[in-house]
């Protein structure tokens, strides 16, 4: 960072740290503890699709080796509204640990693959018993969570309430962006 950024009050980006993604199962445990939420064993990662053969190639590889990872279940890619890929990953709801490192291998590929700029998010889906979801969103680019729990009923409304009780229940657990204009909604996300 120069002293112009400086002076005109730019920061220089936080470069992505996917081992941050390692510590939502201890977070699980504190999110079930805390607030009533256990996993579903869903899980998916958002990246803006790419065309080409070096980007077919990758979505082969991750479909290969998760895929075979677990015994034959295969992942889903769809895609959104606007335009996102989104790739689901189901595990059994006590295994969050294998969810994650599902995840974290995705967004490895996709790195390593030269794609890391098209990641935008990996969410870890939540419920309790009352059927009221909640996601912690790892946000790539940022290296940070944040809580999201739509209203249930079908309709684009969040839980502010919830989401923040979630943030004070999550804060020494993992590293929650502080900035709540980052926390974008992930309206009818494949996991949630």
């Amino acid at each position: 960072m120069g002293l112009l950024d400086a002076i005109l009050g730019r920061s220089k980006p936080v470069r992505p740290d996917l081992d941050q993604l390692f510590a939502v199962p201890s977070a699980a445990l504190t999110l079930q503890a805390g607030a009533g939420f256990t996993p579903t064993g869903l899980g998916s990662v958002c990246f803006a699709g790419v065309e080409g053969g070096g980007f077919a190639r990758i979505q082969e590889d991750v479909r290969e080796l998760l895929d075979a990872d677990r015994g034959g279940v295969p992942v889903e890619f769809s895609r959104d509204s606007y335009g996102y890929t989104w790739l689901l990953a189901r595990h059994p709801p006590e295994d969050t640990a294998g969810l994650v490192n599902d995840l974290h291998a995705v967004n490895t590929l996709l790195q390593d693959g030269g794609f890391g700029p098209q990641l935008l998010c990996s969410l870890i889906g939540f419920r309790d018993a009352e059927g009221r979801s909640l996601a912690l969103v790892y946000l790539y680019k940022r290296g940070t969570f944040y809580p999201f729990a739509p209203v249930q009923g079908g309709a684009e409304k969040r839980d502010s309430q919830l989401e923040l009780q979630a943030r004070a229940v999550l804060g020494d657990d993992l590293r929650v962006e502080k900035d709540l204009a980052r926390w974008f909604p992930v309206w009818g996300a494949p996991g949630l």
